[in-house]
């Protein structure tokens, strides 16, 4: 049986161009509520006078020139950024750490580095925390003007205090940052998103199928063929504008897809999808761990510049009753 790795492996043209920065709209809040940034696990109740950004996750006071920037790694990763952020590591990226000290927040305690550093814009205050929040290590970047201003040391420490952690981001969350709609996940859910170019799905109905936010690095349920059934929804630029092109263009495009073997085409062919001009490729496979039989199937759209592409791979067991699910997810796919 194929293991989650076997899919996250798949590189496609769409990977390869994937732009990481997209526009970050904020959800709405109640005043002192905590506010996250769409698709992300964390979020805080920033300092007054600062608003979700439009162009970064996190916060933002353009006017004065200050800014909380939001990331998250997985919970392994505190143990490396409590070695590796010490003040003369950041020294050598031009930040003088005056004071490292524990820091408590709502999501869980860390530790927190303050100090200065120059930039082109001039010296500015920074504040650095790292938190280890259950199954995530929250990192908080501040950046504000060198005089304190609006932006007091209690004023920001208050903020930061907020720091949450949400179980998971909601599926219409994670799929409004897609340059593409979903209208019938079919059985699948979101495991993975790359925000404004592709997301993974996995198949929903598996019995011992993890969390959207705790499925990397995990196995899948190899007692069940229909927990091995994923789904890639990529959108990528481009693409053949002439009929005559679209056969070699999706025979390069199938041949990136990865953590596959001994591949033997089956089918070929153009198609229509939606009313738009299509392609499809079906074919049998192997899984390179397990040597067990996969089916794989290939679909591109395209249209308005560029293309969709959706990739389905499942055990040949259970791929009469995926590819059928996976047909009806396919035809709920339209660009924005």
């Amino acid at each position: 049986m194929m293991a989650a790795k076997t899919f996250r492996s798949i590189r496609t043209a769409a990977f390869i161009a994937a732009i990481f920065a997209v526009m970050l709209p904020a959800m709405p809040a109640h005043a002192a509520d905590p506010i996250f940034p769409v698709g992300s696990r964390i979020g805080l109740v920033p300092p007054q006078g600062m608003v979700p950004s439009k162009t970064f996750e996190g916060f933002e006071d353009i006017g004065n020139d200050a800014a909380i920037l939001l990331a998250t790694f997985p919970a392994e990763a505190y143990a490396q950024l409590d070695k590796s952020m010490v003040p003369e590591a950041l020294q050598k990226q031009g930040i003088d750490i005056d004071n490292r000290e524990s820091f408590t927040t709502n999501a869980g305690t860390g530790f927190l580095l303050s100090g200065k550093q120059t930039t082109e814009k001039g010296p500015i205050r920074k504040l650095m925390l790292v938190a280890a929040a259950g199954d995530v290590t929250a990192l908080v970047n501040v950046q504000l003007p060198a005089q304190e201003g609006a932006y007091t040391d209690k004023a920001v420490r208050d903020s930061l205090a907020t720091l949450v952690v949400r179980a998971r981001v909601p599926d219409s969350e994670r799929l409004s940052l897609m340059p593409f709609t979903v209208g019938d996940l079919a059985g699948f859910r979101i495991d993975q998103i790359l925000p404004g170019r592709a997301m993974m799905l996995v198949d929903a109905t598996a019995q011992n199928g993890s969390s959207d936010n705790t499925t990397a690095g995990k196995t899948a349920d190899t007692s069940n063929p229909g927990t091995a059934a994923r789904f890639l929804i990529a959108a990528g630029v481009g693409g053949p504008d002439e009929a005559k092109d679209r056969d070699e263009f999706a025979r390069v495009t199938f041949e990136q897809i990865g953590g596959i073997k001994d591949v033997q085409v089956q089918d070929a062919e153009p198609m229509r999808i939606n009313g738009q001009a299509g392609y499809e490729t079906l074919a049998n496979a192997k899984d390179p761990e397990s040597g067990g039989d996969l089916k794989v199937v290939q679909w591109l759209r395209f249209g308005g510049g560029g293309y969709i592409q959706m990739i389905g791979v499942a055990h040949a067991a259970a791929w009469p009753e995926a590819f059928t699910r996976m047909r009806t997810l396919r035809d709920s796919v339209e660009p924005k």
